[in-house]
This record gives structure tokens, sequence and C-alpha cells, in this order.
């Protein structure tokens, strides 16, 4: 009998007594995980359980006995507490925002934010690392500025693997299943009170969708859900776990991200205008908001797809294409055959939106190309990792220089408030007042830094270190009771690491670019670092490898097993399963991070913005952002920036330069001692990384720029292209089909200027261009000089734009063209002549092959 037919089920929810209503209020709202007061309130319900459930109210709530809470209304210090902490979310979630006073004309902007994963807190399991952090901070501080933006996601039944360590250190995983009904989430539901649903069709199957909200402050983040019964097991597992399966299972996870995260959003009448996408994961969703489009306003698809460009914007996150997803044209076909035919297009011109080079049969779909073609805004996630990704896609570009192709750089930031420690941010208030907290961009208020006593500083992270160190002895001890260790073997963990010497941390993914071991390289010299009479060093190591990476598992193994040596025992520690917890304990306590990324394989990284935020300090080779954070007096290089041919070579380069930088630089600036036990030194180091860091390097910074550089520009286009039954949309595609028609007219016939074998700094030199344009209007073309510096090889470096006006007509229908360079710097200069075509509304416009060079 199949019993799952007869069930009854119903949901029990905890009973409040009425004056503990409000803890239920801040339960379901995720601001508690970055309020202190909040966290303190609900570890004073019962601090062990709150340490059991993973920091989860919600689940606390349902297992305290129902006499602790009634005995809770008659204890007037928590009620105190609760009512302040109640008032604080309700000043919280109806106070002006930075949106509101800045930008309060654009109240119409409604920004949707898609992501695979969200890491909020460790106790919603949906995330798996950098990428999850990053989209779950960049909520949080979208709430704190008062973005009107939601967020999209999927709802995973097990989320990403736990991880434990066997007693030889290879990495085992588990997953544990996901209560929804013991989470922060709400499951969205009709008027009728029925669970709101839609469905999918993948690959001639229909399959259903149930809705979550899970409400970050401010902002719903909605995650959807697969594991219903009306589903067959093959779809039920869609979402189960993150980042699990074969591509297969893939790329049905990425349709329900993008194409149905757009449903989902229409069916609760969320109509956004502009849509972010973080990765190329949901890359999918510009074709649903054009097959929108296209049905609204019987649109052809070139048309729908102007209008959607404009408002889209698109995150890469990644500087390899082998990271990025790639699906063989048969999955393609599987799963978008109907759907791309009812966009009115053909197989070929389909699979040529995910091609660099869409001729090519041989090249495989890419997720990446396909967001970067229908998206109006593309970034990578920092200075560096922009040029990287100019490199990787200048083939979907092929006639523009790489440094002037549609794709800048934001990069990234973290959220202070949910990885400040308690006693840090106190620390901050006291010398600088609140501001910094209202707004952490503000670098005149990080400058009040310099006040600070050096003493209250120190004292202040050294409290940080100590409680890591109390942490990483009871997590060791739990993970050996786990293995069977021998009591002897769990006592010791009581003796390990110490409070007060110089802790260095490394926790990241274990994928093989990070070269987690780099430090071990050589074990002898380390062995002396570490265990100096006089000035000892310790390491605290945590993190995960992809459970189908077995190169990254060899590589925690062989730091488990160093760290069993009898040499290494008290000073080397690897903590189990790595998440937002273990990550917060790590960057409040350490004193040094260390970073060893082959460069510029680290798009940005953001664990080191939060050490700095709690005052340590960062090493790092020149990779991510350190390359722009690096001042030379607020912490560490590794290296200048060189990358070697020789792997083995760069590693043993690089190694000796850590161990030289400790030697030589920190481990003495760390022990060297006032009278008063102070290291004035240190100290002033820190100072420096507080100021120039802080105010940097937040996520409130990063959305601000998102905001300002792509959202509202965005918006303003979407505004453009839509009004009036998307007339300028029509136009615009039917535009590009008259110039691409048109564009083997156009030729550039003469090209002078005024120059002599040397030419004076400072001197303007007059450019004049004869064009022949052909049927093409004179205002629908723009004619300009690429003009710059040129590198060994003959090519113009960092080159400027300088736009040339038309003069007057030829008779023979061409036209003549002039403007100025100014020689500003010295060297070897050249210039090239570029035309595009113009268009009246919007100004310049690129399309692939439509660059003309001379």
């Amino acid at each position: 009998m199949n019993f799952s037919k007869i069930l009854h089920r119903f949901t029990v929810t905890p009973s409040l007594p009425r004056e503990l209503a409000g803890l239920q209020r801040i339960a379901y709202n995720l601001w508690w995980s970055w309020e202190p007061d909040a966290i303190e309130l609900f570890t004073r319900l019962d601090p062990e359980l709150w340490r059991e459930t993973r920091h989860n109210p919600v689940e606390m709530l349902g297992i305290l006995q129902q006499t602790t809470l009634e005995g809770l209304k008659s204890d007037e210090g928590f009620i105190s507490h609760l009512a302040m902490v109640d008032d604080k979310l309700t000043e919280y979630l109806t106070a002006k925002t930075w949106f509101d006073k800045l930008h309060k004309g654009e109240k119409n902007l409604k920004v949707a934010y898609f992501s695979m994963e969200f890491g909020l807190h460790e106790s919603l399991p949906i995330y798996s690392g950098g990428l999850g952090i990053l989209a779950g901070d960049h909520l949080k501080s979208a709430s704190d500025l008062g973005l009107p933006l939601v967020g999209v996601g999927l709802l995973y039944r097990q989320g990403y693997f736990r991880q434990y360590l066997n007693i030889e250190g290879w990495q085992q995983e588990f997953y544990p299943e996901n209560d929804f009904y013991n989470l922060p989430l709400h499951l969205e539901r009709s008027a009728d009170g029925a669970p709101l649903s839609f469905e999918l069709d993948l690959a001639g199957n229909r399959v259903k969708a149930h809705i979550w909200r899970a409400q970050v402050g401010r902002i719903p983040l909605y995650l959807l859900d697969t594991n219903l019964e009306e589903n067959s097991p093959e779809d039920r597992n869609i979402t189960t776990r993150l980042y699990g399966g074969d591509q297969d299972m893939r790329i049905r996870q990425e349709i329900l991200l993008s194409i149905g995260g757009v449903r989902a959003l229409h069916l609760m009448g969320i109509d956004p205008n502009v849509c972010h996408m973080n990765e190329g994961h949901a890359a999918f969703l510009a074709l649903e908001r054009t097959s929108i489009l296209m049905e609204d306003r019987k649109l052809k698809f070139s048309e729908a797809r102007e209008a959607v460009k404009a408002g889209t914007v698109f995150t890469t996150h990644t500087p390899v294409e082998a990271g990025i997803d790639h699906f063989p044209s048969d999955l393609i076909e599987k799963y978008m055959g109907r759907y791309y035919r009812s966009l009115g297009l053909s197989r070929e011109e389909f699979l040529g939106l995910g091609r660099q080079n869409p001729k090519n049969p041989h090249e495989t779909f890419c997720m990446a190309v396909l967001a970067l073609k229908l998206t109006g805004h593309a970034n990578g996630v920092s200075q560096l990792h922009g040029e990287v990704s100019r490199k990787m896609w200048k083939n979907i570009w092929p006639d523009l220089p790489e440094e002037h192709l549609p794709l800048t750089s934001i990069t990234n930031g973290v959220h202070n408030k949910s990885w400040l420690s308690r006693e840090m941010a106190r620390l901050l208030i006291r010398y600088l007042g609140t501001r910094w907290l209202e707004d952490p961009t503000d670098a005149g208020v990080w400058r009040r830094v310099s006040r600070i006593p050096d003493g209250e500083l120190w004292r202040t992270h050294k409290h940080g270190r100590e409680h890591l160190v109390d942490y990483a002895r009871k997590r060791l001890k739990e993970q050996l009771c786990q293995v069977g260790a021998t009591a002897k073997e769990i006592a010791v963990a009581d003796e390990v690491l110490d409070p007060d010497i110089l802790t260095i941390g490394f926790a990241r993914r274990f994928a093989t670019y990070k070269r987690g071991t780099l430090l071990l390289h050589d074990t002898e010299r380390l062995a002396r670092i570490v265990n100096d009479s006089l000035r000892p060093v310790q390491i605290v190591f945590a993190g995960k490898a992809h459970p189908a990476d077995h190169q990254g598992k060899e590589l925690i193994r062989q730091i488990v097993q160093l760290s069993h040596q009898e040499r290494f025992r008290h000073r080397i520690v690897f903590l189990e399963d790595y998440d937002m917890s273990v990550a917060r304990h790590l960057v409040q306590g350490v004193d040094v991070w260390l970073n060893t990324p082959l460069r510029p394989l680290e798009a940005s990284g953001t664990s080191g913005m939060k050490v700095a935020f709690n005052g340590g300090l960062n090493m790092s080779v020149l990779d991510g952002w350190w390359c722009e954070g690096y001042r030379g007096n607020n912490g560490w290089a590794i290296g200048r920036g060189e990358v070697y041919d020789d792997l083995d070579y760069q590693n043993e380069v690089e190694s000796r330069a850590i161990y030289d930088l400790l030697e030589k630089e920190i481990v003495p600036l760390f022990y060297d001692r006032g009278s008063d036990g102070i290291p004035r030194g240190w100290v002033t180091c820190v100072k420096a990384s507080l100021q120039s860091l802080c105010p940097t390097f937040s996520t409130d910074r990063m959305v601000q720029q998102y905001a300002e550089n792509f959202y509202l520009p965005a918006y303003e286009q979407w505004q453009k292209l839509n009004r009036k039954e998307s007339l300028l949309a029509r136009d615009l595609a039917q535009w590009k089909e008259k110039i691409q028609r048109l564009w083997h007219q156009v030729r550039i016939d003469e090209v002078e200027a005024e120059l002599t074998q040397e030419i004076m700094a400072g001197t303007k030199i007059p450019v004049t261009a004869r064009i022949f344009l052909g049927e093409i209007p004179l205002q629908e073309i723009a004619a300009d000089v690429y003009f710059g510096v040129l590198d060994s090889r003959g090519a113009i470096v960092g080159g400027e734009i300088v736009p040339l006006e038309p003069v007057s007509e030829i008779d023979d229908g061409s036209h003549s063209f002039r403007g100025e360079l100014d020689c500003r710097f010295c060297g070897r200069h050249g210039f090239m002549l570029r035309v595009m075509p113009r268009h009246h509304e919007l100004g310049t416009v690129y399309e692939p092959k439509l660059v003309l060079w001379g």
C-alpha cells in the first residue's frame, strides 16, 4: 500500500505566550543574524541548545519545553531584552535608507538578483562557499541600503555536503536533510491558503515547484522547491543537492533557477525591470523575459531581446573557462529544443548564442557566453579579474581592443556587521561613533582609528584569538570523539594551540589552485618557525574539497597527517566541516590570514576582507582583491605578482617567500613588545589595515556601485526601450538589421595627421579623415581615434578614445571628419581610426562585425 497517498499532514508551530510573541517575528527575519543583541537574546534562551541547533532560532523555539517558555514570561530582564530587540527590528524596517535619500525618484526600480546559492547563515545551509557568501552579503547590504530588490534561488533538501575526516585525515561526506518547517522560511500561499506553485516543461516532462521565502531584513529571498509528491523521483531530486549530480542535473537546476525563477516572480505579481545574474547559472532568465515580452507585445525575438538586454546585469566570478558551465548541443536540444523553437529561432541560431564563434559547430554551449550576449551590463569581481575576463571573452567582440570590451569590474566586499566580532564592534563605536555602521564607506570616519589607544586595540584582538583557541579545542575534541580516538589523544586536544602566540589562518575551498599546502613545502623550516622557543607560531586550517576532487582531498589529508606528527601536534590544527560559524571564529581570531592562489586564478576572494575588519592582517599573493588592497604598510605581499611557466619552480619560490616574510618581518614585528607588553609596530600595521581596507571592501560600497553604475542605468534604458508598446526596442532591432545590411558600404578612404619624427610633449596633433558612408546617414555614424602609447610589440596599451567631428560633405558622397590628439606622455605612440554605428537615442552601439578600423 502507498501510505503517502492516505497520509494526512499538518504543521506544528511553537505555542508562544503573548508576552514572547516577538521571538517568532524576530526568528523569521534573518536580520537577527547580523544584530548582536538579537543573537544574544536567542543565546540567552538556552546556550547549549543554541549551539546544538547550529544557531537556528526557529528550531530552538520548537524544541524548548512549554514550561520554559511560560517561565520566561516572569523574567523581567529577558522581557526587557526582547522588547528592545523587537523595537530595533521595527526601527530598522521603517527607517529612511541610503536609497530613499539619494534615489527617491526611482521608486519604480525593481531588481531581481538570481544566484545558485546564498550564504546567509549556517542555520540555512544552501551555500557551498565564496559565491554563496557573496550573494548572501549582497542581499544584506541591499537591505541595509534600502534597495528595491528581491533574491531568487533554489531550496536544497540536503544542500551542500557536511564534512568529517576519518582517522587518516581523508574527507568523508554526509548529507543531512534540511527540515524546511524548522528553518526561518515561509511557504508562499495563495489567497485560499494553498501553496503557490508553477510548472516547467523539462524535456516533455511537467515539473511542479513550490516557492519558499526567507526574509533578509527588508529583502525577500524566494527559493524554489521541486521535492513534491506530484513530481517523479528524478524531478524531486532537482532541488536535492547543490552542485550535485551530472550535467543533466545541472542544466535542469539552471532552467529551474532562471526560467522557473522568472515565472515564480510573475506568479507573485513581481515583474522586475532589472535582473542580475550572479554567475552564468541563471543566463536562461534573459530568454524567459524575452519570451514574455514577445507574447505580451507581439514582438519579434530581435526586438524583445533589445529591451531585455537593456535591463539585464551579469556578474562573472570565474577566471578560467573550465570553471564555467558548458553543455553539449544534444543536451541543449533535449531541454531547450521546444523552447527555442517557440522563440522563432533555428537550432543554429540558438546554439550560436552560447558560442564565442557562432559558426563553430564543435564549440560547446557556454552559459557565460549566453549571459554576455544577452546582457547590457557585465562585470568581473576585482580589477584584475576584469582584465582576465576581457582576455577570456575577447573573441565575442573580435573588433575591439581588450580595454574597451563591454565588460568592466566591481570589486567584491563583505557585510561587515555579519563578520565583525562584538568586542571589535564595541571598540569601534567607542572611538569612531556609530557612523561607520550607517555608512561603512566613509573613509573620514575610519581615519579616526588612529585615536584608538594601542593597548585597547591589542587587547580586543587578543580576546578574539582566545575565543578562537577555545573554540578550536572544543571542535577538535568533537572530531576525535567521532572517529573513535583514544582517551589520551582526546585529552591532547585541550593542549593544542596557545592563546598568546602568533596565529595564522588558512580556510577556503580546497581547490588545487588555492595551494592549501604551500606553507608545508619545507616541513623542516616550518617546524623551526612554529616551535621557536621565544617566538612560536601556530596555524589553523579549515576547508572542504568538492566530493569529486580527489586532489583537493589529498591536500587536506597531507595537512591532517602533518598535524598528527609530534613536532606539529600543538601548533597545527585542521577544523573540519568548514561553514559560516567556523569562518566567523577564524576571521575574528587570527592574527594573519594566509592566501596562496595561483595568480590570476583568484577572481576576488573575500575572507581576507573579513579579517581586516577584525584587526587581523593579510599575507597574500597579489591576486584578486589584494592587488587593490595592499598598500605596503597594511599587510604583506607574497612576491610581486610574478607568473612562472614552471609550477614546481613557482611553488618553490613562493613558499620560500612565505618563510622569509615570517622569519624576517611578521614574527619579529608581532613579538617586538614594549615594556607594557604591547607590540607597537604590529598595532600600527593593524591601524593602517583598518583605515585603508574597511571603507573600501564592504558590500555597502559594492552594492552602491551596482545600484549607481548598473541598476539605475539599466532601469533607465529598460524604461526607454519599453515605453509606448516597446516602440524604441522595435526601432532599435530594425535599425540594427538595416545597419548590418548596409555596413559593407562603409569605407575609410583617407586618414591624415600632422606628424613629424619627434613631437614635443603637450603638442596637439590635428587628425582628419575621409569616410565613405554609402546609404547610411551621417548622424548614424560615430568616428573616433583610438590613441595611446605603444608596447614593445607595437600594440597600443591603455589607449583612449578621441571623438572626431564631421566637418563637411565631399562631392563623391564621402564626409570629412576632424579631431585633435593631445600628446600628454612621452614615448612611442600610435593611433587608429575607428568607425561605429550610432543610434539617434542610444548613442554609439557596438555589435560584432559592425566596427571598421583604418
